[in-house]
């Protein structure tokens, strides 16, 4: 009978040590993931999604991503400035975001400009203010108007110089190494 008792005790043991063992509490699938160029900050009542600057040549390029506002009042995009001294932004008017909605900006002929010295590969450190004193910094990359992306750069046509050849065989970049 103990023989048979210890025997269950043992089991339930090794079954147990092995299911707590197999899983951790942090895994990948619990992460948030977004397989995309662009990237994301959630840390303010207005997360910035998919980030990226699109540019069609070097020095010039549009800011192109996602507003969701979290909180229950509209607010506003109202500035954006970039590390990067030798970066400028165009003015725009402030990009309202409703309440628990969402924005595109540079989906269409609404982007945000910016001049400077980068390029496609760069990656950009932009700070983006809101109307209710919050402010979210993040690395940006600099991507190619290429593909998904081509016809979102309307900075770079007021800007001189040649474009990528997006029709080149080889990758236009490889990010990180320009």
């Amino acid at each position: 009978m103990s023989l048979r008792r210890n025997l269950a005790l043992v089991t339930g043991a090794v079954a147990l040590t092995t299911t707590l063992s197999s899983c951790g509490f942090d895994l990948a699938t619990d992460q948030v993931y977004t397989p995309a160029a662009g990237t994301n900050d959630r840390e303010t009542e207005v997360n910035v999604l998919s980030a990226v600057v699109v540019a069609a040549q070097d020095d010039a390029g549009t800011f192109v991503g996602g507003l969701a506002n979290t909180a229950a009042d509209e607010l506003s995009l109202t500035g954006l400035s970039a590390a990067d001294t030798s970066v400028t932004v165009a003015d725009f008017d402030p990009v309202d975001v409703a309440p628990d909605g969402y924005t595109g900006v540079g989906t269409t002929e609404d982007g945000i400009g910016l001049t400077g010295s980068f390029a496609a590969g760069d990656v950009l450190e932009l700070t983006f203010t809101f109307d209710n004193g919050e402010s979210a910094t993040m690395d940006v990359p600099v991507v190619p108007a290429c593909r998904e992306f081509e016809g979102f750069d309307t900075a770079s046509t007021t800007a001189t110089g040649e474009t990528y050849d997006c029709e080149a065989e080889e990758p236009v970049v490889t990010y990180g190494e320009h």
